[in-house]
């Protein structure tokens, strides 16, 4: 069809995830290895507004709406490079959790990241 399958914008969203908790300082993978805390996926949503094209270069911004030592929540724009158009638009919000999938606190050394006091 030529175009980028809707599930794809969900792995650019995870993409978005990663390099956004790089810029505020910290590494997810560090944080799994380490601390054996996990973001678990809860629910996902996704506005699909315009279809990228084979080949497009698209960018994902990223913010963190809310979070809270259980859970934390994320929003999306997924624009094309070449003309700046809004793609699509989603949310993520995940639970924090040990690495045999139970519900867990997120670790204190974290919060500031995560916009806790």
């Amino acid at each position: 069809m030529g175009v980028a399958h809707h599930s794809h914008y969900l792995v650019w969203m995870e993409f978005g995830r990663v390099e956004y908790c790089r810029a505020v300082g910290f590494d997810y993978r560090v944080m799994e290895v380490e601390d054996g805390v996990l973001l678990a996926v809860v629910e996902t949503h996704c506005r699909y507004l315009h279809p990228a094209r084979f080949d497009d270069e698209v960018i994902v911004k990223t913010r963190m709406e809310a979070a809270n030592p259980r859970m934390v929540r994320f929003s999306y724009e997924i624009r094309r490079v070449e003309g700046d158009r809004l793609l699509a638009t989603g949310q993520t919000k995940h639970i924090f959790c040990s690495r045999d999938m139970k519900p867990a606190k997120l670790p204190r050394k974290y919060h500031a990241h995560f916009g806790l006091a």
